[in-house]
């Protein structure tokens, strides 16, 4: 224990805890936790385990993270939570741990803005760079690419996978896989284009952009079949890296992407 955890909070004698770490009024810290340094911790809120938090995180007040599942496969087994580093985790959120059916572990990478009242399921996979806006909410399995960004409200399906750099808008009820750099909305969720504005802040060229967009109207908009989409988006520029990030994301699709 430390100066930097206050007295009404509990933290279990398991738990591992940094130097600096800050620990709020009545926040719970659990069993096998252990969080990274320059890490704090409001109050509040619950941390359970086994889990494993990076440096520089910041769990906001009422959040509960590393929580077991309430899948009903569930059954008391070993899992794990793992969050990297640079994570914001705002007030109310809640984060599942895995389950023994999938990975055995929630995975949730850098750098990400998990915003109030926001949901993580079981076995989820979240990449970079990542943010979740207010009441958006992931069922179990499903995986978030790199740099994606989900509105408010939006309700992903089980097992569904949202490529890098897709967005949501508000109220998107997600069911089949978003491809890489598409842009979805409505209830359920249909696409819209490309998030053109996030790649340009991302520093995506001129070109890049023009190819991502050729590619996304080869496949929604000429009414081809997929085979057939894919052939000609391979053709457009075969050394442009962007395209091969769109291309993977629909070829790795198990459920079926959005069209």
């Amino acid at each position: 224990m430390t100066k930097n955890i206050h007295p009404t909070a509990i933290v279990d004698p398991s738990a591992s805890l940094a130097e600096d770490v800050i620990v709020g009024p009545y926040a719970i810290i659990g069993e096998r936790v252990t969080i990274g340094k320059g890490s704090r911790i409001e109050s509040h809120a619950v941390i359970k385990g086994p889990s494993i938090i990076g440096e520089d995180c910041h769990i906001f007040q009422f959040a509960t993270v590393g929580e077991a599942t309430p899948d009903l496969k569930y059954q008391g087994e070993e899992t794990w939570l793992k969050m990297g580093d640079r994570n914001v985790v705002r007030e109310g959120a809640t984060i599942h741990r895995g389950t023994v059916q999938d990975l055995g572990e929630t995975r949730i990478g850098s750098d990400n803005l998990i915003m109030a009242y926001a949901h993580v399921g079981h076995d989820c996979v979240i990449g970079d760079h990542c943010i979740l806006v207010n009441n958006s909410a992931l069922a179990g399995h499903v995986w978030v690419g790199d740099w994606a960004i989900l509105g408010g409200y939006t309700l992903v399906h089980q097992r569904v996978k949202i490529g890098a750099h897709a967005f949501t808008g508000f109220g998107t009820g997600v069911s089949m896989d978003v491809p890489a750099f598409v842009t979805a909305s409505g209830h359920r969720a249909e696409p819209k284009g490309i998030n053109s504005e996030g790649l340009k802040r991302r520093g995506y060229t001129t070109e890049q952009i023009a190819n991502i967009t050729k590619a996304y109207k080869l496949l929604y908009r000429r009414k081809l079949k997929l085979d057939e989409a894919l052939a000609e988006i391979r053709a457009l520029d075969p050394n442009c890296e962007a395209l091969g990030v769109f291309i993977n994301s629909i070829l790795s699709s198990k459920r079926g992407i959005m069209r």
